[in-house]
């Protein structure tokens, strides 16, 4: 092998590490009572520092699980959702069935997958906001109309979708039609004023 003049290389050199001393300041004055209240302060201020950063540790550490635990509960919402809509169709299906075809098979068989959906969701703590003839809660319910009925004014008249709930946590509001009063009662108080 032959090197080319101009292109040779040094070899690298490593520096020597320095046999570097830490050397404590010390006051020849200062007396050793003064030194040790001086350290324990010191340590004093160590320790609290330790101990915030173990608190704060300890607070995201438990917020982090948490997070975690209500991502879980939570994953499943988009097809909880979807599968809602399904039962929903099936509960309307039902209700439209006349009383001369109950005890057809096929209804029968219809009836029983709509329970077994319903079975399904309770066990993954999805359940049916119950809304009829309740005092109107904008928490749970969305009033979609106000309607003359035989409930009180503020009460749910009638149920126009299926609200669902997930962990304690509204999935869907109900959306209802809220009653705006019984119209007869108003004319009665007319009659009485009259007479």
């Amino acid at each position: 092998m032959s090197r080319k003049k101009g292109h040779e290389q040094e070899p690298m050199q490593i520096p020597e590490p320095e046999n570097e001393r830490i050397e404590v300041e010390t006051n020849p004055e200062e007396q050793p009572e003064d030194r040790a209240s001086q350290l324990e302060k010191e340590l004093a201020e160590l320790k609290d520092k330790y101990l915030r950063n173990m608190a704060e540790f300890d607070n995201y550490r438990r917020r982090s699980n948490q997070e975690k635990a209500d991502w879980i509960k939570l994953a499943t919402q988009k097809l909880a959702l979807e599968v809602c809509d399904v039962l929903d169709n099936f509960e309307r299906a039902l209700a439209q069935v006349g009383e001369e075809h109950k005890d057809d098979k096929l209804i029968k068989g219809f009836a029983m997958i709509e329970q077994q959906l319903r079975t399904v969701l309770e066990k993954e703590n999805i359940r049916k906001i119950d809304a009829q003839g309740k005092e109107f809660d904008p928490q749970w319910h969305e009033a979609l109309a106000h309607i003359p009925s035989e409930y009180d004014e503020n009460v749910v008249a009638a149920v126009i979708q299926n609200g669902y709930m997930i962990h304690d946590k509204v999935l869907r509001p109900a959306r209802v039609a809220v009653s705006s009063g019984n119209p007869n009662a108003g004319n009665d108080n007319q009659d009485i004023e009259q007479e």
